[in-house]
């Protein structure tokens, strides 16, 4: 047996040296190369050496590393390394390499994922079928018609898992008598539904697991709107007699909802006895009512093996809740803006009302305490440190939270202890890996210069008025950091103390929404105007700077903070954080000026290990001076710039795309022109698209009246990823982006 320390000596020790062959001719396939290699890599057993291969991207495998000895070109093709593929995000991996790489794998791989290949062609994706072992099948992003699919399914028999797009034009009548005969066998599916239509899904009897993302338009490109009333005509409908999960994830519009609602029409009749996974995602405030939601919770709480819950806030009351949860110990729970339902969430998880809360993994908060802004907020509407205590001590194993779009207001107070900050309650999760805050939650309390400051405006709001409010720093003096008090990051520094694992941290301020919304835009008329919460505007580059104590941190996202002037905490972070992979920015400090752009610049040459970078500020300026920034992160590999009257350069952008060849996706969506912007994506996609097969340019004027059809021309799996500002925190797994 091989100590952990040893074997991880040994991974640095090899990783070093398999960056190294990636050099090597490919016809090498000298022994000597590795007995003359100072690594020592003879040395090796086969079973650390398979440990070690295990971390290196099949593409790698098959093409670099199986080229550079005997030895290694045998382990390469070990079936403990070639049962599970994935070639999802292996942006390198062009039809050429992957034909080659599923010749190699067809007689010993089982599960494949070919999840956002988008680039890969039709041609290619027919040479899955010689992979007649596989038995779970992700294409979802992929080039799938549906005589492809019949065609892939008739060669695939001993397939039980499969994921697709069902896109305009599918039709199942094109499925041979083979495929059906293979989706009757399956027990797992996953549709990307992009058309109003039932999919494959009639077909599957046997169906344990059903998995829908609904992104229909209501309005065609033509101007024609969408409608679901062909689909009440189709002879068959789904069928969910073994069911045992079901979930859907919709994107905006009635025709997502009106389609919704024609999936689960079986469930108003019969539900399925060993259901145990329900999640439903809807956006917006007003979901489509669903009669059948109060039935459906009291049927999933009587076998007690809930497992994860998640329903729209008007389809379920408190007293359904209660029914569903009682007697079960689920692992996933979500209740996303259903303040009504706040009371009994916390009674049933902290009162006895679920069997084993210890069990609980993941819980999305977000929004439950929600009160509009025009509305006079109370003590009662903002989190308790309290009963985050109790929580933390009942769900001990919570592993995501998500507390976005709530309040919290700490009064620094003579004689409250330090013990009463929200914070030092959340430090007590001490399993957590990932954590969405509202900004206001970091606070150790008001100076006095923000209690005059907050009371010099807000009056009209509450009165009724609606007055816009100003942007900027109308209610800051230049020595507002300073202003602090040396101990205004006390409340963090426990928080960070505690959840010192924390891999994901998000911090989205009371006031923020996105320029490019997509998954929740009827959150604009909810949403209280920046500013409003002065305890949000207390948080500036100190609060930044205490982050450094987290150096697992992998994804940070920070947007709509008002009080971080200079951006000095971004430098000092980014010092420390060594492994930052995802950096997500949006409306930092002023809105009228780009006052942290120096320290922005400092950080970006700081994060050598990004691999993607999402920045939103109404006046960026993508000079030279950014671009040659950014190319200081050499693994870079997705960028997307918001900015409403945000200026380019074209030939530093042309620069760096040169400079960091491994950028697959380069959004920007600024002000400029429109012959501006399509001459800069032309130019770049002439010039790079040849060596880069999965690239995507887009480049638009951001209030274009053509945004959203340029928009929906994009991958989901990038869309998803790269243009949207919002948490995906404690989102059940089975509703994380595709």
């Amino acid at each position: 047996m091989v100590s952990s320390g040893s074997a991880q000596q040994e991974l640095a020790i090899v990783n070093d040296w398999l960056d190294e062959t990636k050099h090597l001719p490919n016809a090498v396939r000298d022994e000597d190369t590795m007995s003359s290699s100072s690594v020592g890599m003879s040395d090796l057993s086969d079973e650390i050496l398979l440990c070690i291969l295990r971390h290196v991207p099949v593409c790698d495998l098959m093409v670099n590393v199986a080229n550079v000895c005997h030895k290694l070109h045998t382990l390469c093709h070990d079936k403990t390394l070639l049962t599970s593929v994935s070639l999802s995000e292996e942006y390198q991996a062009d039809d050429l390499m992957v034909r080659q790489i599923l010749k190699q794998l067809s007689n010993q791989v089982q599960s494949l994922s070919l999840n956002g290949c988008y680039w890969l062609s039709g041609s290619t994706m027919e040479l899955l079928a010689r992979c007649r072992g596989v038995t779970h099948l992700d294409v979802t992003g992929c080039r799938i018609t549906s005589l492809r699919l019949s065609r892939l399914l008739s060669s695939l028999s001993l397939l039980r898992s499969l994921a697709f797009d069902v896109t305009p034009g599918f039709n199942s009548a094109q499925l041979s008598s083979e495929a059906v005969d293979s989706l009757s066998r399956l027990l797992e599916l996953r549709q990307t539904l992009l058309t109003p239509s039932y999919g494959v899904v009639p077909c599957c009897a046997q169906l344990r697991k059903l998995m829908l993302q609904f992104d229909i338009p209501d309005v065609t490109r033509e101007g024609i709107g969408v409608c679901c009333q062909l689909m009440v005509g189709q002879s068959s409908v789904p069928h969910y007699q073994q069911l045992e999960e079901f979930t859907a994830r919709l994107a905006p519009g009635e025709v997502n909802q009106t389609l919704l609602l024609l999936y689960l029409a079986v469930f108003s009749v019969h539900v399925p006895k060993r259901l145990r996974v329900f999640l439903v995602s809807i956006p917006g405030p007003n979901p489509a009512h669903w009669p059948a939601a109060p039935s459906l919770a009291q049927s999933l709480g009587l076998r007690g093996d809930l497992e994860a819950l998640q329903l729209p806030r008007s389809w379920l009351d408190s007293l359904s809740l209660k029914r569903a949860l009682e007697g079960n110990s689920p692992k996933h729970l979500s209740f996303s803006r259903c303040p009504a339902l706040w009371p009994q969430v916390f009674l049933s998880l902290l009162e006895g009302g679920v069997k084993d809360a210890t069990q609980l993994i993941s819980l999305n908060l977000s929004g439950i305490n929600q009160v509009l802004y025009s509305e006079c907020r109370s003590a009662d509407d903002q989190l308790v440190p309290g009963t985050m205590s109790r929580l933390a001590v009942g769900c001990s194993n919570i592993k995501h939270l998500n507390l976005m779009h709530t309040h919290y207001h700490h009064e620094n107070s003579p004689g409250l202890s330090a013990e009463t900050h929200l914070c030092a309650s959340l430090a007590k999760f001490r399993h957590l890996h990932s954590l969405t805050l509202p900004v206001c939650a970091l606070s150790d309390g008001l100076n006095t210069h923000q209690i005059s400051a907050n009371n010099t405006s807000p009056s009209a709001l509450f009165l009724g008025l609606k007055k816009t409010p100003r942007v900027g720093l109308q209610n800051y003096k230049p020595d507002s950091d300073s202003s602090l008090s040396r101990d205004s990051t006390s409340g963090l520094c426990q928080l960070l103390a505690g959840c010192h694992v924390l891999q994901t941290l998000e911090l989205i301020g009371p006031g923020f929404i996105s320029a490019m919304p997509r998954l929740e835009p009827c959150s604009r008329v909810s949403v209280e105007p920046r500013g409003m919460c002065a305890w949000a505007r207390g948080i500036g580059d100190s609060h930044l700077a205490a982050l450094e104590a987290l150096p697992r941190l992998r994804r940070l996202t920070l947007a709509g903070l008002p009080g971080v002037l200079r951006g000095t905490g971004l430098v000092q972070l980014t010092t420390q954080c060594k492994d930052l992979r995802v950096l997500s920015l949006a409306n930092i400090g002023s809105l009228k000026t780009m006052n942290y752009n120096s320290a922005l610049l400092e950080t970006l040459k700081q994060c050598t290990q990004l691999q993607e970078l999402r920045l939103e500020q109404p006046y960026l300026n993508a000079n030279a001076s950014f671009f040659e920034a950014l190319s200081c992160c050499p693994h870079l590999q997705r960028l997307c710039l918001i900015s409403r009257s945000g200026t380019f350069d074209p030939v530093a952008t042309e620069a760096f795309m040169e400079r960091c060849c491994h950028v697959i996706m380069c959004h920007m969506f600024m002000g400029g022109t429109l012959v501006a912007c399509r001459t800069l994506q032309k130019t770049l996609l002439d010039r790079f698209s040849f060596a880069r097969s999965a690239l995507s340019v887009v480049i638009y004027p951001l209030h274009h009246e053509d945004l959203p059809s340029v928009i929906r021309d994009i991958p989901l799996t990038l869309l998803d990823r790269i243009t949207l500002f919002q948490s995906h925190v404690a989102q059940p797994p089975h509703l994380s982006p595709l």
